[in-house]
């Protein structure tokens, strides 16, 4: 032994934070589709101040990336999301809050005021640009300049990072977990905002416990509510064990709501212990709900209840079927693909629908890594899966699907997403032809410097 420290692995190589707000002219390489013209958006943790030992991925500052396209050029910018938080961290001049707001590591000058960092998502919906981390509120940021602009507080309590937008209405629909002023209660919210920015509805239910729900899914109809067992714990908190852990002997559950009912009326489905971070799709059959989910067998990324390390075993793409007609409470789990994999998408005009074509980033030479090497398209049709596999050391980030006109066919346009090169230690913007994904990016705008591995992103059309 060296006496020396391990070093975080969510601080080093491309993990590790940009410090700096810049504003660069990309070079392309190939040519941008003269049909493609909008922004492409990405969240991802970057703490702007060094970080204590107990700093995890999900707790970093949130920064936007943006890509803007026009004419068949591209330019970057990217800005911090100036959160509270962000802003008295800013002022001080160093770290003062914990990990996830932990107060036994937050410094006493700031206990009990705001630690939202809205690092997760990034949102184009009712003419605003959201920032989401399912802590807080959403956080408007300003399309064009990523000014910050502040949090809605119409939303009054915690959203998710995952809405659903409806193809049909428009409508935003969300919900919230660990509701309330106390941390790590069972109270969730279900949620409906109107297509020009009004919240319509909040209505709080109980879940069997207090859990990780970073994302939920919609139908038509429906609305599921995962309750997994990746559970959250202030008194486990208090004496200085994981804020969240794996404790599979929970039992997993899925709560199912009809969208214009009450909450009173949900009825909770069971299974096996699992968890899900991302689902593709939902959709209705009849009585039968199905859902396309990427499925752990454990949580990765978090440690069990004891403190202990848990296993990073890979997700993979797998059919839950809820019958809606039956007597049975237990769900239905049928695999899809084998392929590990993760950030799972869809052509969003067919969310909540039955749908053909799916992305996700995948793990085609390292299952169990958070470091994708590859981007796959599977057509739930024919069952093929095409997949674009990088060169060692570079990893793309979440595929996401922009369809070549308004009423082009599903599956019919572009994946946009940012791919490190690890050999040169900077980033691409990359552009595939969706329906031919195996063939590589038909056009890359080159960045030089790198995009640190964050989470997720979309488009707003021009």
């Amino acid at each position: 032994m060296d006496g020396s420290q391990p070093i975080n692995p969510y601080l080093s190589g491309n993990f590790a934070p940009v410090r700096d707000e810049v504003d660069i002219e990309m070079t392309v390489v190939g040519e941008i589709p003269a049909g493609l013209a909008g922004a492409y958006y990405r969240n991802g943790a970057n703490p702007q101040f060094d970080q204590a030992d107990d700093y995890h991925w999900f707790s970093g500052d949130g920064m936007i990336h943006g890509f803007f396209v026009e004419d068949g050029k591209v330019r970057y910018r990217n800005r911090f999301v100036r959160t509270p938080k962000w802003r008295a961290e800013n002022a001080a001049g160093r770290r003062l809050f914990g990990t996830f707001g932990n107060p036994m590591t937050t410094d006493p000058s700031v206990l009990g005021t705001d630690s939202g960092v809205a690092n997760t998502n990034i949102v184009w919906h009712g003419d605003r640009l959201l920032a989401l981390e399912e802590g807080h509120m959403p956080f408007e940021m300003d399309p064009l300049t990523l000014e910050s602009k502040g949090y809605l507080n119409a939303y009054r309590d915690r959203v998710t990072a995952h809405p659903k937008i409806d193809p049909e209405t428009g409508e935003m629909v969300w919900f919230g977990y660990s509701i309330g002023q106390m941390p790590f209660t069972n109270t969730c919210a279900y949620g409906v905002t109107s297509a020009s920015g009004e919240v319509l509805r909040r209505d709080n239910f109980e879940a069997p416990y207090s859990a990780m729900v970073h994302d939920f899914l919609v139908t038509r109809n429906h609305a599921l509510f995962p309750i997994l067992p990746l559970t959250g714990s202030l008194e486990r908190a208090m004496k200085g064990l994981p804020p969240y852990a794996w404790e599979p002997e929970k039992g997993a559950f899925v709560g199912v709501m009809a969208r214009n009912a009450g909450v009173e009326t949900m009825r909770w489905f069971e299974t096996e212990a699992c968890y899900v971070f991302h689902p593709m799709n939902a959709w209705e059959e009849g009585s039968l709900i199905h859902a396309d989910v990427m499925e752990y067998e454990t949580a990765p990324l978090f440690p069990n209840a004891d403190g202990s390390r848990g296993r990073n075993a890979p997700a993979r793409l797998v059919r839950w079927t809820f019958d809606l007609a039956g007597a049975s409470n237990q769900i239905r789990r049928e695999p899809l693909d084998d392929m590990a994999g993760e950030f799972p998408r869809l052509d969003d005009r067919r969310a909540g629908l039955s749908y053909r074509h799916g992305w996700f980033a995948a793990n085609a030479g390292r299952p169990g890594s958070v470091l994708f090497d590859a981007i796959a398209h599977v057509d739930l049709k024919s069952g093929r899966r095409a997949v674009c596999e990088f060169a060692p050391g570079d990893a793309p980030g979440e595929p996401v699907f922009v369809p070549r006109s308004a009423d082009a066919a599903e599956g019919d346009g572009w994946l946009v997403a940012t791919v490190y090169r690890g050999a040169e230690n900077r980033s691409d913007f990359a552009v595939f032809d969706a329906q031919d994904v195996a063939a590589g990016p038909i056009a890359t705008a080159l960045m030089p410097r790198r995009v640190p591995f964050g989470f997720h992103g979309n488009w707003r059309p021009a």
